[in-house]
């Protein structure tokens, strides 16, 4: 049926489609008015052919008898000949997944948003009812001031009255977020929508997914493997907050927490960052060198690339990069997001100096860099080790560094745009370009060029001039992202990462410095062999 059919239509003579909300495999959701009652509905609308019929019968029946704030409200059920209408109650909003991708979803909420699902779930499993197919996009964030969850589609769910598993090797679900014991071919239990919950907090709180690499068959040996501690990307996190999304990941299902359990633990952790009325506060944690570092890598990175940038780059008189630095430093540990533009914009006159074009055209660059960066804005100006190392031939070691950032396709990022802006200053100073060795024109073809354009253009130029800087930064780029997948795997898929990585950039550029290579290769093989999985 097409979606413009379905907007001139009024469905069981009470409900005329507005807009559409969503489809699925299952078929349309539709923003519909009920005719009778004034009231503006979610309308599901499924074919009734093979099995979708029967799981939105199942889906209505289940979510009739649920009667809690955080589970959808079912209205009316429906059918025709030909389809089955579910209408809910509509909450306006937007799905986890969708708040996820877009930036909205810091860690507050992320813990305030599992612990309403673990109450929804809580509230089902109370009733014999299993969803069983738990994951951020079944799960809606109501239009509100503070974190409001419903808990959408049990089309999947397994009630006990009656067997509704579906034929032997058939596991329902999304992948992704399939316990252990479900992959086994062992049935859904209340367990099963724990561990789900525990797989979208980590991959909230860590801005990456634990287990999906791309493949199915990948994806199921991750899971079977357990899943990898979440402080290895967030040592800065509470030891109380690694200890509940650990358990809630437990490879036994029979010792993970019930959901009343896990909701109680979470929904109790936001209120344990602050001083409750008549309270006594807890003793502070003692931090861990890992969390000190985390804490003070913003600062370290802000006032070293501030007072960099006022050294090397002429324009801001004595005295003046001494003060930036410290500026910068003592914003990065109060104000990661302020340090970063800080920083950023230090450069900005020096530049102007040299070109105004430049200025600008940096100036448009660094926007979008803060943009990018601006959900971890502590490790936003990891870019700058790129300059800093390159006068030491130490650019190959970047992806082991890069793991300060969270998420492979920041690393990535970082690690490129490191190798990129090492290029950049050497030919700003007049300096061997990194990896060919090769002399930079003067002053890159865009001294006191006023036109941003035109320096784009220029630069443009002389990377396609000097294909080794891209080539390498490409592949520094890529091991930054895919380090996860040979760290604390073993000493050989150590070896071999490092061993591809040197092969990888040697090739790329033979005129490179062979020894620093050859180190940073062996540098790397050995973090990773004694470093803890990812």
């Amino acid at each position: 049926m097409s979606q413009a059919a379905l907007a001139h239509d009024l469905f069981l003579g009470r409900y005329r489609p507005i807009r559409p909300l969503g489809s699925g495999g299952m078929g349309h959701v539709w923003l519909a008015r009920d005719e009778r009652s004034g009231l503006d509905v979610a309308l599901k609308i499924v074919a009734r052919e093979g099995k979708s019929g029967h799981r939105a019968e199942r889906e209505a029946r289940a979510a009739a008898s649920l009667r809690h704030r955080r589970c959808q409200r079912i209205l009316s059920l429906a059918r025709d000949t030909s389809h089955v209408y579910i209408a809910y109650e509509y909450v306006p909003g937007r799905t986890m997944r969708e708040a996820i991708r877009s930036g909205e979803v810091d860690d507050r909420r992320a813990i305030e948003i599992c612990g309403q699902i673990a109450e929804a779930l809580a509230h089902a499993h109370a009733r014999g009812i299993v969803h069983r197919d738990v994951k951020p996009s079944n799960v809606l964030l109501a239009e509100a001031p503070e974190v409001d969850v419903r808990l959408l589609d049990f089309g999947l769910a397994q009630m006990a009255e009656f067997d509704t598993l579906t034929a032997l090797g058939d596991i329902p679900g999304t992948l992704a977020y399939i316990s252990p014991e479900r992959l086994q071919g062992l049935p859904a239990t209340p367990a099963a929508d724990v561990w789900a919950v525990g797989v979208v907090l980590w991959e909230a709180l860590a801005g990456e997914h634990p287990f999906w690499a791309g493949d199915l068959t990948d994806t199921s040996r991750s899971i079977q493997q357990g899943a990898p501690p979440l402080e290895s990307l967030r040592p800065d996190l509470p030891e109380h907050l690694l200890d509940t999304v650990a358990s809630a990941l437990v490879a036994s299902p029979q010792r993970r927490p019930t959901a009343e359990k896990l909701a109680q633990q979470l929904l109790a952790l936001p209120s344990r960052r602050r001083k409750g009325k008549g309270s006594k506060p807890s003793a502070p944690a003692r931090p861990t060198p890992a969390a000190v570092l985390e804490r003070a890598l913003p600062g370290v990175l802000a006032g070293v690339t501030s007072g960099w940038v006022a050294t090397r780059l002429p324009f801001y008189p004595p005295g003046w990069p001494l003060g930036l630095g410290l500026t910068g430093a003592a914003l990065g540990f109060t104000a990661p997001r302020a340090a970063l533009l800080f920083a950023l914009a230090a450069a900005f006159f020096p530049l102007a100096n040299v070109s105004l074009g430049l200025a600008i055209a940096y100036a448009i660059v660094a926007a979008g860099w803060a943009a990018l960066n601006w959900r971890d804005a502590r490790a936003g100006l990891f870019l700058t080790a790129g300059p800093l190392v390159a006068p030491l031939a130490a650019l190959p070691l970047l992806p082991l560094a890069a793991q300060v950032a969270h998420g492979r396709a920041r690393r990535g990022a970082q690690v490129g745009a490191a190798v990129l802006l090492a290029a950049v200053v050497a030919g700003l100073r007049r300096v061997p370009l990194p990896f060919d060795g090769s002399a930079p024109p003067l002053g890159l073809g865009i001294a006191g060029s006023a036109h941003p354009a035109a320096v784009a253009a220029a630069l443009w130029r002389q990377l396609l001039g000097h294909p080794q800087i891209s080539a390498e930064a490409l592949v520094l780029a890529a091991a930054a992202a895919l380090r996860p997948l040979a760290r604390g795997r073993g000493p050989w898929r150590a070896a071999i990462f490092a061993g591809t990585l040197l092969a990888a950039t040697a090739t790329i550029a033979p005129a490179a410095a062979l020894l620093p290579l050859v180190a940073a290769a062996w540098v790397t093989a050995a973090a990773l062999t004694l470093q803890r999985p990812t």
